[in-house]
């Protein structure tokens, strides 16, 4: 018996994968995926998620969960996505398009998801968009990349392994230094000490021990739901969970009068969800230059000092000449290392990134860690990274792993 194929498209953050994926669903002839045509196919993807999410929550239209279980929202995105994929299959579908399926997922997630997908393999055709090579399964048969609305084909798996393989990646140049350094005290920015946190009489982090010294570089790790997010909030000041506990941030004891505008001054922060908050017509220029003002936009003329800055950090970006161009028409990738520097622009005694290169493509991905890397070495900040995602490039000096138990995550100190 013959098994049906298992294509790879390769895509990048200029793709144009949402008209693929609509002319594919309405049986439009592609080159190279002529046999798709006739065929009944499905979509896996967290958009598709998101609709049915609307759906339950707007409309009480449960299609993924039946009625009196748990709720989408509630889920973890591992058993989001297997609900979604139970629920594909009872479709009987010719083919089904999967758009990034492991993004978000924790290790152990992915592992499961990918063994499911390679059982359906022998019975039904799998299309992957996937923006990151690792994402391909071992089963794939032919192989495409996907430039704007272009599909190029490859004639053999070495062929196209060969020509997409990334590199290792540097910035010339130095880290700017700031204006005006953040003064800390102590050497000690961020300790936990048997730290435990509990929601509606559920616990979810239990005894934390955690120390975060100045300039050190930490990976923080654990399973989605693990509490990772709960840990940040405390460190951010966004959570009340620090009070009446032995969390000291900064030199000063947690709920001794600290205010949390005092915090976000010693905190550069970047999760990608920030990048959607700057929606208006603003220069790379300005963006960097907001940083030094805490602001979404720039509202006060900047001085010669903060442009020269801002300038100097979009020379080592390679982005020096274009600093007047609107934020809102860069790629993904560059306004990644944007918000970067905007991030790193006053030097902060802490830099957390939070998920930082979630669906970005290889390439820029290796790029943005080039740029965590050369932070950590040249700067005193510390740094936070958190990732599901092992970045291969990426070179952390300790990793915080946390372990769900029946009592609440604990977590373990790795070196790397």
């Amino acid at each position: 018996m013959k098994l049906p194929k298992c294509y790879a498209i390769l895509t990048q953050n200029n793709s144009n994968t949402e008209q693929l994926v609509k002319d594919l669903l309405r049986n439009q002839s592609i080159d190279g995926l002529h046999e798709l045509k006739p065929l009944k196919g499905f979509l896996f993807s967290r958009s598709e998620i998101n609709r049915f999410m609307d759906e339950e929550e707007r409309h009480d239209i449960r299609v993924l969960t039946k009625e009196g279980s748990q709720s989408l929202r509630t889920m973890s995105s591992g058993e989001q996505k297997k609900a979604l994929l139970n629920h594909l299959l009872q479709l009987d579908p010719d083919f089904i398009i999967l758009v990034n399926p492991f993004d978000n997922l924790d290790v152990s997630s992915q592992a499961k998801l990918k063994e499911q997908l390679l059982d359906i393999a022998p019975n039904k055709i799998l299309v992957q968009l996937v923006s990151r090579l690792d994402d391909i399964l071992p089963n794939t048969t032919h192989f495409f990349k996907m430039d704007g609305k272009s599909l190029h084909e490859y004639k053999s798996p070495d062929t196209f392994w060969k020509e997409n393989k990334t590199e290792a990646i540097t910035f010339n140049g130095t880290i700017p230094p700031p204006l005006s350094p953040v003064k800390v005290g102590p050497k000690e920015l961020v300790s936990f000490k048997k730290v435990s946190v509990s929601f509606e009489g559920r616990q979810v982090l239990n005894k934390i021990d955690w120390t975060i010294k100045k300039g050190e570089f930490w990976q923080l790790i654990g399973p989605n739901g693990s509490g990772k997010s709960t840990l940040l909030s405390m460190i951010t000041g966004d959570s009340h969970k620090g009070y009446g506990q032995d969390l000291t941030l900064f030199g000063q004891k947690k709920g001794t009068g600290e205010s949390v505008w005092d915090l976000k001054q010693k905190i550069g922060y970047y999760t990608p969800a920030i990048t959607n908050k700057f929606r208006g017509y603003h220069s790379m220029e300005n963006m960097i230059i907001s940083g030094l003002h805490d602001s979404i936009g720039l509202y006060v003329l900047p001085t010669d000092g903060e442009k020269q800055l801002a300038n100097q950090w979009l020379n080592l970006l390679n982005l020096g000449n274009r600093k007047n161009d609107h934020f809102r028409d860069l790629s993904a990738g560059d306004k990644r290392l944007v918000m970067m520097a905007r991030a790193m622009v006053k030097h902060p005694p802490l830099l957390i990134l939070d998920e930082p290169t979630a669906g970005l493509d290889d390439v820029s991905a290796n790029l943005f860690v080039a740029l965590v890397n050369k932070i950590a070495k040249e700067s005193d900040s510390a740094i936070v990274f958190v990732s599901h995602r092992k970045e291969p490039q990426l070179n952390p000096e300790y990793i915080y792993e946390l372990h769900p138990t029946e009592n609440g995550s604990e977590g373990i100190e790795l070196d790397c």
